[in-house]
């Protein structure tokens, strides 16, 4: 038997459960990568899987395999960039447990992620958001169901991965409404529940009769919706919804545009980028999601004062940084002129400034 068969089983159980606690999409997702790789290369070897050694997945190969992703299989660069971080993991594991492999490893880890554009953020303008909603058949239990399941995303800007995953038990109709849930690295979430929403989730719950481990959004056998499933329907309610609202087959509408929906009715509601954004649909970075746009401006922005063109001794005294903070302080209050002694300093976002 080969060393690669071993060392990538070693991966799966010591790397990614025992030592990582890798969530089970990323294992999930890893799996599949090697799966893609260890079928493409036996073809290539003319071998089977089990045959394959470390020797055999070597950098022209990886090259050809991250091609045949993209030309054969039609997948995005994006994905594409995502397989070769899988194999980047699975390499890096391999040089500390095969020194004598190292040449191949530091082949294959000499391979870049392939650049690629970003396009603009797709959001739904209220219009947009309203047909949506209105092209499900209420008359029918899994219309009434996809109304819910839509609102909800709409409102509270939930991933695919966490709204598959909700149960009856995560939702709170009563005093501080709020849906209860446990995303992306493993960051628990309380988003608080709006009134239209809360009447919505109140009606569907109780013809919904489940225990509170049953899944919120069933399928007519009473399993969990597969994400699959959520974008089928989705798709087919976005379809429908083009009868009545035009613009709207324009887009290409997916649960993560609601998403980004909901960022942008915060953003243009007058919601602070830090105090909502940040807490309800952005990542770990706490990076805001890059959903502005010129056509979409803040409401009750307040505009940046012109700075004074000869800046007195008070201004340009450097400002007192307190700490736990009291309040976010706006992108206006860092434009500040430093002296030249002070241009060291660095007034990050979120540190307030206090008079002296």
């Amino acid at each position: 038997m080969s060393a690669l068969a071993p060392t990538l089983q070693a991966f799966f159980t010591d790397r990614l459960m025992a030592q990582r606690q890798a969530s089970p999409n990323t294992i999930a997702g890893y799996r599949d990568v090697f799966r893609l790789l260890l079928s493409y290369a036996a073809d290539q070897a003319h071998i089977k899987p089990c045959d394959l050694d470390i020797a055999d997945l070597d950098a022209p190969l990886i090259g050809a395999f991250l091609n045949h992703l993209e030309v054969d299989r039609g997948n995005s660069v994006r994905t594409r960039n995502h397989r070769l971080a899988a194999i980047h993991s699975l390499f890096a594991y391999l040089a500390l447990h095969h020194p004598e492999h190292a040449a191949t490893v530091q082949r294959v880890l000499a391979i870049p992620p392939k650049r690629f554009e970003r396009t603009l953020v797709t959001f739904l303008t209220e219009e947009e958001a309203e047909a949506l909603l209105g092209a499900c058949d209420r008359t029918r239990w899994t219309g009434r169901r996809d109304h819910t399941m839509l609102l909800l995303a709409l409102q509270t800007g939930l991933r695919i991965s966490e709204l598959n995953r909700l149960t009856c038990s995560d939702i709170t109709v009563g005093a501080g409404a709020n849906v209860h849930c446990i995303g992306k690295g493993r960051k628990e979430r309380r988003t608080p529940l709006v009134p239209t929403t809360i009447k919505v989730l109140r009606v569907w719950l109780n013809e919904r009769d489940g225990n509170p481990s049953d899944p919120l959004f069933p399928t007519t056998t009473g399993k969990p919706l597969s994400r699959d499933a959520i974008e089928r329907r989705i798709t087919l309610h976005t379809t429908r919804a083009a009868d009545n609202c035009p613009s709207i087959a324009t887009k290409h509408v997916t649960a993560h545009t609601l998403r980004h929906s909901c960022a942008m009715r915060l953003l243009t509601s007058g919601s602070t980028l830090r105090s909502s954004l940040s807490g309800w649909v952005t990542s770990r970075s706490r990076r805001p999601t890059s959903t502005s746009t010129p056509t979409c401006p803040r409401r009750n922005a307040p505009s940046p004062a012109p700075p004074s063109p000869t800046p007195s001794p008070a201004a340009t005294r450097p400002p007192t940084l307190s700490w736990p903070l009291s309040r976010p302080c706006d992108y206006a209050d860092m434009l500040v002129p430093f002296t030249p002694v002070d241009q060291r300093l660095r007034v990050k976002v979120g540190i307030t400034r206090t008079s002296a």
